[in-house]
């Protein structure tokens, strides 16, 4: 069964104030990921001894990872991934709009995969959203919108996930919901799926959007000490298959 991962891993530095970019892959490994969309990674910075987070990690889990950066200062980068074991083709990647009236907010973006998954093409688009309500209103409609979620080539199998910095009560979720459905929400067996803040999570920010085609199996966030330590968010999984599929 197909089991895709969302995790924001605070550019591998955990609660323990340590850098530790195969700590993040180890604590992947034990889930067993098929796909893993990864938020807030470093390449080339100096704040992270310049390694590349998105392709360290993608090695150790064996996987092929398609990075965008969100943001860059000279030659150094800093944005989102998703890696894989299937077969994957990049459909794109891009900025989300920030807010007119209000400057200086850290730049977002997301980015757009095509794998082939029990004989089907999924597609899977993996953001960040920013931190200011406003902000994040304008990004979830360029999200919604004929770029991304209303694109002719998205379509079949999809889902959307990430690290949106909103709840399920905000206009983002609404939003979102409104184009594709909460994986939490087709879930069998409800389950807590906090994630922030991961020494004791409270607050649901981040999310798994789906298409009727995919069925959703179980959502589940670990709780282990290890994944409280890794980065101060917890990572959100859901196991799924794919309607009339050939696998």
């Amino acid at each position: 069964m197909p089991r895709i991962v969302t995790y924001n891993v605070h550019r591998c530095v955990g609660n323990d104030r340590r850098l530790d970019v195969p700590r993040i892959a180890d604590v992947l490994a034990t889930l067993q990921p098929d796909i893993v969309a990864l938020q807030e990674l470093d390449v080339g910075r100096a704040r992270t001894n310049h390694v590349d987070q998105a392709h360290e990690i993608a090695e150790r889990l064996r996987m092929v990872g398609h990075f965008h950066p969100a943001m860059r200062v000279e030659e150094e980068l800093y944005g989102d991934a998703i890696l894989t074991a299937y077969p994957e083709t990049l459909i794109q990647t891009g900025p989300l709009p920030g807010h007119p009236r209000i400057a200086q907010l850290e730049p977002r973006g997301a980015l757009w995969i095509e794998a082939e998954i029990e004989g089907s093409p999924v597609q899977v688009i993996n953001t960040h959203l920013g931190l200011v309500p406003k902000e994040q209103q304008v990004q979830a409609a360029c999200l919604a919108g004929p770029s991304w979620l209303e694109h002719p080539r998205f379509a079949g199998p999809r889902i959307l996930l990430g690290d949106f910095n909103a709840t399920a009560t905000s206009v983002v979720y609404r939003t979102l919901a409104a184009k594709l459905e909460p994986a939490r929400r087709l879930a069998p067996k409800k389950t807590p799926t906090a994630t922030f803040p991961s020494p004791l999570p409270v607050l649901r920010i981040d999310h798994i959007f789906v298409s009727r085609e995919i069925v959703v199996q179980d959502v589940f966030v670990p709780f282990d000490p290890p994944w409280r330590v890794a980065s101060d968010h917890l990572p959100l999984v859901m196991d799924f298959t794919i309607a009339g599929s050939r696998g």
